[in-house]
């Protein structure tokens, strides 16, 4: 403003500058708050489905409630499983969780507990070795990458021939007699663990955990499960073998065989099937 500007020309002035503040204001509008942060989507609980239409990354990730043996000790070779069996008995007794198998030698062998290093397993073997409770002993590694995609179709196999091994024996679990047989629960945990797998220990647990896997995905090495006895409920499980057959305990003093998916006492009662690698 000079000199010789008049009090008019100081209104003029005044005014232009307001109209030029509320032409702003108006265009800048109102500020939005920034919206909240959305809470992550829990993941669901129930097991992932395997399918024809099955992604990749859900086929590759890890499965809860599964956990890897990665070093076990091996003691015995016995000539029959009864002898193998009151050995496991007798080491169970001591608060060892053993538990015996027929190895690809046909002796009946028994392993317990697992270690994440072969220097811990070796620590623990010396000692019982020690006090007396066992005598020569193995340490086994018979844990599998099981996320590398070339060594699954290793595990499946593994799966499968162990499983066969047992076919023809009445197999007992825990302190049963022999006269009782293996219980299929038993027989599918004992066949994981001998590749490395630890699994839940009752038909039902197992099928809590796992992934689910469509009846025409199927692989061996899955566990099958059915409901033999009133309602819904998993009473049975088995080892898929492929094709349509499977591997499983019936029952009290029946011994372990394969039998066909496709029998209508089992494909009435067949509940669904779960994968753990």
């Amino acid at each position: 403003m000079t000199a010789n500007s008049s009090p008019h020309d100081w209104k003029v002035w005044i005014w232009a500058a307001l109209c030029l503040l509320l032409v702003f204001a108006a265009c800048a509008g109102p500020r939005k708050p920034a919206p909240a942060p959305q809470p992550a989507r829990p993941q669901p609980a129930t097991p992932q489905s395997i399918g024809p239409n099955a992604t990749s990354s859900s086929a590759e990730a890890a499965v809860p409630g599964v956990s890897s043996i990665h070093y076990t000790i091996q003691v015995g070779a016995f000539s029959s499983v009864e002898r193998a069996a009151s050995y496991a008995q007798l080491m169970q007794a001591a608060g060892l969780d053993a538990y015996h198998f027929v190895d690809i030698d046909t002796f009946y062998k028994v392993r317990f507990e697992r270690f994440d290093t072969k220097e811990a397993a070796l620590r623990r073997a010396f000692d019982l070795q020690s006090k007396g409770v066992i005598e020569e002993f193995f340490i086994v590694q018979p844990h599998l990458d099981t996320l590398a995609l070339d060594s699954r179709a290793v595990l499946r196999n593994d799966i499968v021939l162990a499983a066969r091994r047992f076919i023809g024996i009445d197999y007992q679990w825990g302190g049963s007699s022999v006269e009782e047989g293996f219980d299929c629960s038993g027989l599918t945990m004992t066949v994981y663990r001998l590749v490395g797998l630890e699994l839940p220990r009752s038909a039902s647990q197992q099928y809590q955990f796992g992934k689910a896997v469509d009846r025409d995905a199927l692989l061996p090495g899955d566990l099958v499960f059915f409901a033999t006895g009133r309602g819904r409920r998993i009473s049975h499980v088995g080892i898929y073998s492929g094709p349509d057959t499977f591997i499983h305990a019936p029952g009290r003093g029946k011994s372990i065989r394969s039998e066909s998916l496709e029998l209508d006492y089992f494909r009435k009662r067949y509940i669904g099937a779960r994968r753990y690698y």
